[in-house]
């Protein structure tokens, strides 16, 4: 397609030549950007895409350059998209536009589109266009959308029935794999009725309704007798649904999630409900939606409740839902119903003769006043809320309706009020605002109290000139006691440091809980950073000075990240993120502390998450392998077993050494997982190697965070019992970094428990800690291992082969065996075994190699024959 050259488009040519660093940097943008990003010849077809193009579609480059892909998208997208991008070719106008994008045939996005025309020097036309995924953003605006309508229809006074549809529409309309239903307790407190599921089989929704409650009576059955959340993600295995099962599996139902619906007073009113067809457990999210879901509809069935209470009683006094003034032609009452005086205190005789002023609360002006009388003069009557006040002096609201009463000629002859008390709804209302801004358990704002408070407060401080800090607070140690002590202290303890950490802010400041044991602090109107030195300082005191629950003392620390604004010059959603990234690096700085957020750490921890994302995607993929490195006795040349070494086969990096990537997650939990395959892959080498005629003990090593973790006896356990033909003496623990033990002797008896496993220890690098000789006192370990940094230099290092001499020396003397490692000539050898050391490893005798090249070493290996002669001192 060929048009003329507008004033709208910039030309661009795409073959002038480009200095390299200009190419560098172009490409850099282009190729790293997370937004995808593509060029469209005249024919739509696509020559050129970045990696973010390419993971949207999940195609490969290749499958994607020089086609249009309008085979891979549904035919309505595909005209649509397709219309857009001749009209741009064509007008050479930019064109802004929102698109929904269905790939792999399932998975619809809902997207924005810039595109814009591009001439180079040649006149060839060129689309280029960037592509932006809102569709969290259109889910989280058709969520509020629906949470408003259902709030509505609540204030309205919808039918309950009505209510609960939308309630439960608006969860299906955001959630289009989920199916719910809202289940009612009756009366009785014994059977859920049928509220609403109508997305479920009707035989399905019959068979439930005026079901009896209890224990193991499907999941909300369950949950309606325990008033606990039930999460069931496979039905046709879990214990509560064998007599439920066949009825689910006719319905196609796979997994159910329930919630209890309560009271204010935690009374059990119903459940509500979110079915799959498929096997599926709830992320975070899904279990706060459960909850705040269920919240609302507990609103509306009380809404409902209590609507009803008002009508009973407004029945056994006047049958009038209302109370109701008629006055005469001046405004004199002269009638007043039991409703009104059941609303108003005041009897009959109370009111007669008088204007219904004397009602008037102060609350309104003169003029909203006389603004009703001249509506009521000119229409006839008059509709609105107005505050009132109570005989006995309490201030009230109602919503009234006034009306003139006019005979057939026209002539006011009375006005009869209707009003009716709406303190309860004021209430429901209050309590609906409280819901949405606030924390339910500490009263603190929430997420979305705090984004409008930080956004105005960014707006404030910007035009006074000033800065605020934006603190991330993450409770250390609060886990522990939570598992310890149960989820009741848990929340009490938050309560209690929650109101700390909030007096240890000024006035004008905000502390919110965002979820768990995560708050975040706005603190404002600093000059400059020191200003906020004072403030963190007392947050730090005041999250970790001991609170007494239970008869127990307790005490948490928090990490806090912080990020100043206007310095760091981003979004409110952006800058607590810097924050959150921040308070990760007070963490791993060492906890109770704060952290000031900074570019260079930005970047370390975001590189530090990509590694621990590689290396559980390794694990998946099964990358890790382990290499042997046989150890033997030099005098008697008897090959005494093998130590077992993590190597990582990267397909494009080919084998990398432990060092370079087990730093990366030291103390972090993937290397609990990671550990305890090593201990897996090392057992299942061991029947292997038996297989061949080879009976070979093999040490592992376990880091000082795994061996210090509460459940290290039962996961080992576990992992011997997968292996009953695996003799446990077979498996050596070699215990690194003895320095970050902590608990010596919760370690201690760690290893006591182990070794009656039958599974024995050794201590690595001994001599390179300090406080060596108080662990070689204290643990139970039957062999040491001098490093190889001391044996490597021994016979050129005095003061090497001095330390080397001591702890031969010190594993006598405290009857333990003794290992050296780092034995590289033979020279090496006939040093140690003079000095009283027999056994060794290292490249003078093998490098470490794959399990199955073991069995011919082994037959091959001989001792130096200087080893097998030399004396070795006793």
């Amino acid at each position: 397609m060929k048009s003329k050259q507008n004033t709208n488009t910039t030309p661009l040519n795409f073959h002038q030549p480009q200095s390299p660093s200009i190419e560098i940097y172009l490409n850099a943008v282009f190729y790293h950007s997370r937004d995808p990003i593509f060029v469209k010849d005249e024919d739509c077809r696509l020559l050129l895409v970045n990696d973010a193009f390419c993971k949207i579609f999940g195609l490969a480059r290749n499958e994607i350059i020089g086609k249009t892909l309008a085979e891979k998208v549904p035919l309505a997208e595909r005209e649509f998209f397709l219309s857009i991008d001749k009209q741009v070719l064509q007008d050479g106008n930019e064109i802004l536009c929102e698109e929904t994008l269905t790939t792999n045939g399932t998975q619809t996005k809902t997207i924005q589109t810039r595109k814009s025309r591009f001439i180079d020097s040649s006149g060839n036309y060129f689309l280029v266009g960037v592509i932006y995924d809102i569709t969290e953003a259109k889910q989280t605006e058709l969520r509020e959308k629906s949470r408003t309508l259902v709030l509505e229809l609540i204030m309205r006074g919808e039918a309950l029935t009505v209510i609960l549809e939308a309630i439960v529409g608006a969860v299906e309309q955001a959630n289009p794999n989920m199916l719910c239903s809202v289940l009612l307790l009756d009366d009785a407190g014994k059977h859920l009725l049928s509220g609403t599921a109508s997305s479920l089989p009707d035989f399905y929704n019959e068979a439930v309704d005026g079901m009896a409650i209890g224990l193991g009576v499907g999941s909300c059955g369950t949950a309606a007798f325990t008033n606990q959340r039930v999460i069931v993600d496979d039905i046709q295995t879990h214990p509560y649904w064998v007599s439920f099962k066949d009825l689910a599996s006719k319905a196609k139902l796979a997994a159910c999630w329930s919630e209890p619906i309560r009271s204010t007073k935690g009374k059990v009113l119903g459940t509500f409900a979110i079915y799959h067809h498929n096997i599926n457990y709830p992320t975070n999210a899904d279990l706060a939606l459960i909850e705040q879901t269920a919240s609302l509809a507990s609103i509306a069935i009380e809404q409902k409740q209590s609507n009803e209470k008002i009508t009973r009683a407004a029945s056994v006094f006047t049958h009038a839902n209302e109370g109701i003034i008629i006055t005469d032609a001046n405004a004199t009452i002269i009638e007043v119903n039991d409703t009104f005086t059941a609303i108003t205190g005041y009897t009959f005789e109370d009111v007669q003769g008088h204007n219904p002023k004397l009602l008037q609360s102060g609350n309104h002006s003169a003029k909203f006043y006389n603004d009703m009388w001249i509506t009521i003069l000119d229409k006839g009557h008059w509709s609105g809320e107005i505050w009132n006040r109570r005989k006995n002096g309490e201030i009230y609201p109602e919503r009234i309706t006034i009306s003139a009463v006019k005979d057939t000629a026209g002539i006011v002859q009375h006005y009869v009020s209707l009003s009716t008390d709406i303190t309860n709804m004021k209430t429901y209302q209050g309590q609906l605002e409280r819901i949405a801004h606030y924390d339910s358990l500490t009263n603190l704002p929430n997420r979305v109290l705090l984004a409008d408070r930080l956004s105005q407060a960014m707006v404030h401080n910007q035009r006074c000139n000033q800065s605020l800090a934006v603190a991330f607070m993450d409770l250390d140690g609060f886990k522990a006691i939570n598992d310890n002590y149960g989820h009741d202290i848990g929340d009490e303890l938050l309560i209690a440091v929650s109101q700390r950490m909030k007096e240890a802010l000024r006035e004008g400041d905000t502390l919110a809980r965002i979820g768990g044991d995560e708050f975040i602090a706005v603190i404002v109107d600093l000059e400059k950073f020191d200003d906020s030195r004072l403030i963190l300082d007392r947050l730090l005191h005041a999250a970790s000075t001991p609170v007494k629950l239970a008869n127990a003392v307790m005490q948490v620390s928090v990490s806090i990240g912080v990020t100043l604004y206007p310095q760091d010059g981003v979004d409110a959603e952006q800058l607590m993120r810097h924050a959150d990234q921040a308070m990760y690096a007070a963490k791993q700085a060492g906890k109770n502390h704060y952290h000031l957020f900074d570019t260079e750490q930005d970047n370390a921890i975001n590189s530090q998450r990509e590694s621990i994302a590689s290396i559980r995607l390794a694990i998946i993929k099964h990358e890790f392998v382990l290499h042997y490195q046989p150890k033997v006795n030099m005098h008697t040349g008897e090959v005494i077993g093998a130590e077992a070494l993590i190597r990582w086969q990267h397909p494009t990096n080919g084998l990398i050494p432990p060092l370079d990537f087990l730093p990366v997650i030291e103390n972090h939990d993937i290397s609990l997982e990671l550990g305890e395959w090593v201990i897996e892959t090392a057992l299942q080498q061991i029947v292997l190697w038996r297989n061949f005629g080879i009976n070979l003990p093999i040490s592992v090593n376990i880091s000082a965070y795994q061996l210090q973790q509460s459940n290290f006896t039962h996961r080992l356990a576990e992992l011997l019992s997968a292996h009953p033909d695996v003799n446990p003496n077979y498996l050596e623990l070699e215990i690194l970094e003895t320095s970050a033990l902590h608990d010596i002797g919760q370690v201690s008896a760690t290893m006591q428990a182990c070794h009656e496993l039958g599974v024995c220890f050794a201590l690595d690098d001994f001599g390179t800690g300090y406080s060596s000789l108080s662990y070689l006192k204290r643990l139970p370990a039957y062999l040491i291992k001098i490093g190889q940094s001391f044996v490597r230099d021994m016979l050129d290092d005095a003061d090497d082969l001095a330390i080397v001499e001591g702890v031969v020396g010190l594993a006598k003397a405290f009857q333990r065996e003794v290992i050296a490692e780092g034995v590289e000539t033979t020279e090496h050898g006939i040093s140690l075994l003079q000095l009283g050391c027999q056994l060794a490893q290292g490249y003078g005798i093998a490098r470490p190699m794959s399990g199955n090249e073991i069995p011919n070493w082994i037959s091959n290996w001989k001792a130096d024959d200087s080893w097998l002669a030399t004396e070795v001192l006793r």
